[in-house]
This record gives structure tokens, sequence and C-alpha cells, in this order.
């Protein structure tokens, strides 16, 4: 299970990806010191695009762990994902293994990212699922909250991503904390959007 090492690819490609990222769509990136340099992290925001893991993969020199859906492990594919440090996730049910997983990330002082909401939310932010807090509360880690917005059309400079104030999990109540987290991420998003 001991995966956190093998990201060859990912350290290979995100020269690159942020090379590419600056030229077509200059995105604006904004509080990435709010990440730490070093230690156990969390990244949880909105999510709209399939590149949304990319402009967050250019936004920070730390290596990302990025809970990913299973479908992405197929065939030749999975060669590419497994040596890019992702964790598979079948989100069709309960996801135990890759809780454990991503722990032993958080235990080895890596950087974990996630969707909450689990999907595209296709223009609106979709209810979060608890993953982000749950990990947090149980591994004593930070969340930094992140919205993106804007959008991917090439050369448009409109792209934007906002890294929040790191935030703890303090309380087991998870569907209440689960609740603040989303509204962190709706308010950066309607503040990004209303400037």
């Amino acid at each position: 299970m001991k995966r956190y090492d093998d990201v060859f690819l990912y350290k290979l490609l995100r020269p690159i990806i942020t090379l590419l990222f600056k030229v077509l769509y200059s995105p604006k990136i904004v509080g990435a010191n709010n990440i730490k340099k070093s230690g156990k992290v969390i990244l949880a925001g909105n999510h709209n695009n399939n590149l949304d893991g990319a402009i967050l993969i250019s936004s920070t020199k730390r290596n990302i762990h990025f809970l990913a859906k299973i479908e992405l492990f197929k065939g030749i594919k999975k060669i590419f994902f497994n040596n890019f440090g992702l964790i598979p996730v079948d989100r069709s049910k309960r996801n135990r293994k890759s809780l454990e997983m991503a722990y032993e990330y958080l235990k080895n002082d890596k950087v974990i990212g996630i969707f909450p909401e689990g999907t595209f939310g296709k223009g609106k932010i979709l209810p979060f699922k608890l993953g982000a807090v749950k990990m947090a509360y149980e591994t004593n880690s930070e969340i930094v909250p992140f919205a993106i917005t804007g959008n991917f059309k090439i050369f448009s400079k409109n792209l934007k991503i906002e890294f929040g104030k790191p935030i703890k999990i303090k309380s087991d109540n998870l569907e209440k904390e689960n609740e603040n987290l989303r509204n962190i991420v709706v308010g950066m998003v309607n503040n990004n959007e209303h400037i």
C-alpha cells in the first residue's frame, strides 16, 4: 500500500503543466502561501472541469495526491495514474480502502487533494461529501479550502484559484463541519465571481 513516493511522472510533468498553464491561461493564483511547505495538508474545493487538478498542480511545488475515480485506473492508464501518486476511489460503494491509503499519505506528511462534491458541479456547487472533514478530523490535518473561478478558455486570462486560510476540524459533528467547509468555499467562489 505504500505508494506515497511513486510520483515520478508527477515530478517530471509538474514544471511542464505549470509552464503550459502560464502560457495558455495566465491563471491568477492567490493565497498559495496558505499551503504550508511541509507537513500534512488536505486541499478541498469546488470542481467544474477536468483541468481543475492541473491548476492545483501548477499552484504549489508540493506533490498533491488526489483522490480520483477508479475508472481512471483501467487498462494502460493505470500505469500512468499509479505513477502520478493518485488514490483510486470507487464511487459506487464505501471507500474504506481509499481512506486508509489517504491516511497513510497524511501520516507521512503528504498533501491530499480532494473535490468534496465528488463530481462536476456544472456551474453550481453541489453538497459536499464527508471525506475531507473526516480525514482531517481523524488525522488531525489542516484543510486548506480553495475556490476555482473563471474558465479554461485559452488566452481568456480570467482563470483564478484562491486558497483560503487553513482550518482545523475540532468537532466530531462532521456534518456541521462539512457544511462550514462548503460555506467557506461557496463564499470564496461568490466573492471572486463578483469582482
